[in-house]
């Protein structure tokens, strides 16, 4: 079975907009979240990435120019421009590395996912398209109202509604009245016109032609009603340039990668199913060298409410740890992006591997409760990842759980020990950075891989007497908040996605 090591690798977490600058981080026993605010003075901690995408400017300007660095900030929303950071992070640990994933190919891939995707991009869109949709319904409809004296089908008047209501009452009454509207009508049979003119001649030269008259054509109609802008004017085409392939798509443009490139969207477990693609991928000899990743946006009131609601987050300004009071998790955003190889022929080619050896990854899904993890589903995938491995459970020595400080850990515990023995050194994250939805189990993974690259793990900031007490009944050994040594074998990493998708990476330190 063909070796894979890691040959590079970036980092965009809080506090942290570096893989030195994470490194830094885990060496105290902190947590890095801060208020979120973003309610006003709430009650929320967030995990804010520390990112200036300015940074890379120098690099796109070297192998691309100006107009490129200023096309993906104007246009591209942060988890792709986070991704685009980590990975040209990643390139700087192999120098040539760069070089060698253009020359391989189909051989060289990438597999950067996203959880949430580009928030940002479809919350503003939604808005501008709601905004324009009132401004246009409400125009065409005091046109037709004027020559009306009403309509028994009307709602009701949005003046006898009450006010908490009244918003929603008026935009029920406009779309009412313009869906009537006979000047739209009109509009839109003169619209009809304008866009059935087709390229005429030569394809590339009437294709410029026909978009300019279009476009001519059309801003003449709406001078000549005096209507607003049409509401299908009003969404930015970057909600199309940012699709959850795009920061795949982007790494790829930039590293000028011409393998396959797509977005395995696991939830929490994306950067563990990446890793796994890329690992079937390269002992398959499909692929010398793949560029695996996860990105998410930064936390966003969308999301923060919408992870409240799930009744998954803590909301009473202190942070609250994995395996203490269970209250909840922290919404995180941030990026990781990894470079793996073919061990062998990336060390023929002068590349020094990085942090651990990933030996295998079971995956498996719960089949049960969307959000509710099971017993049954991860320790399928911790038996798959031990069988392919083709190692003995008793070798595990550290294991680092997805525990989210939810009632979900008592659980997830449950489960490694129904596996792992009593010795088995246990590490939980997610009180320091948050819970980056994709990204999290790659800073995690991170995490391990960067202490046993020292021969030591990283503190946490959980203390030995916060403890949950059923927990501690459990199981005995955890990393507290003071670093440990790195104990003899292997290292285990789960990570369960919402949905009951679970990822189980197997890795031992290099000779």
């Amino acid at each position: 079975m063909r070796r894979v090591g890691i040959f590079g690798w970036g980092i965009v977490a809080p506090r942290s907009p570096n893989v030195a600058a994470f490194a830094a981080n885990l060496e105290r026993a902190e947590s890095w979240l801060s208020p979120f605010n973003g309610f006003g003075p709430d009650a929320f901690l967030v995990g804010r990435p520390e990112f200036s995408f300015a940074d890379y400017r120098p690099w796109i300007v070297e192998h691309f120019n100006a107009h490129r660095f200023h096309q993906l900030e104007d246009k591209m929303d942060f988890p792709t421009l986070y991704a685009i950071g980590a990975f040209l992070q990643a390139l700087e640990q192999n120098v040539g590395i760069g070089d060698v994933l253009t020359e391989l190919g189909n051989q060289a891939r990438v597999y950067v996912g996203t959880g949430l995707g580009s928030v940002q991009t479809i919350a503003d869109a939604a808005l501008s398209l709601n905004r324009a949709q009132r401004r246009w319904d409400r125009f065409w409809g005091e046109k037709e109202l004027a020559d009306r004296e009403g309509d028994e089908g009307a709602p009701a008047d949005p003046a006898s509604v009450d006010p908490d209501q009244r918003a929603e009452a008026e935009d029920a009454w406009w779309r009412y009245w313009s869906e009537r509207s006979r000047d739209l009508a009109s509009y839109l049979r003169e619209l009809a016109e304008i866009e059935s003119v087709s390229v005429q001649g030569e394809v590339e030269k009437g294709k410029i032609s026909m978009l300019k008259e279009k476009q001519r054509r059309s801003l003449q109609l709406q001078k000549q009603w005096g209507c607003p802008e049409p509401p299908w004017r009003s969404v930015s085409a970057n909600l199309v340039w940012n699709i959850h392939n795009t920061p795949a798509s982007q790494i790829s443009i930039l590293g000028k990668i011409t393998g396959l490139a797509f977005a395995p969207v696991a939830a929490c477990s994306t950067f563990g199913v990446s890793l796994k693609l890329a690992l079937d991928a390269i002992r398959l000899g499909e692929a010398k060298a793949v560029v695996v990743g996860a990105t998410d946006p930064p936390p966003l009131a969308l999301t923060v409410g919408a992870f409240y609601s799930a009744r998954v987050i803590s909301a009473d300004a202190a942070v609250s740890k994995p395996l203490t009071g269970l209250r909840g998790t922290h919404v995180g955003g941030g990026a990781v992006v990894w470079i793996v190889g073919d061990y062998d022929y990336m060390t023929s080619r002068g590349f020094r591997p990085l942090g651990m050896e990933p030996l295998a990854v079971g995956v498996s899904s719960d089949a049960d409760h969307i959000i509710t993890p099971s017993i049954e589903g991860p320790t399928e995938a911790i038996h798959d990842a031990i069988a392919h491995a083709g190692v003995d459970p008793h070798a595990i020595a550290s294991w680092d759980v997805h525990a989210t400080a939810t009632p979900g850990d008592w659980k997830e515990v449950a489960t490694l020990r129904g596996v792992l023995p009593e010795s088995v050194l246990v590490t939980a994250r997610k009180g320091t950075f948050g819970h980056g939805m994709a990204a999290g189990g790659g800073w995690e993974l991170t995490a391990q891989y960067l202490g046993y690259q020292r021969g030591r793990l990283f503190p946490t900031p959980l203390g030995e007497t916060e403890l949950n007490e059923e927990i501690a009944k459990l199981h005995p050994r955890f990393v507290f908040d003071r670093e440990t040594p790195a104990p003899e074998g292997l290292a285990g990493k789960l990570s369960m996605g919402i949905g009951g998708i679970n990822a189980c990476v197997i890795s031992r330190a290099w000779e």
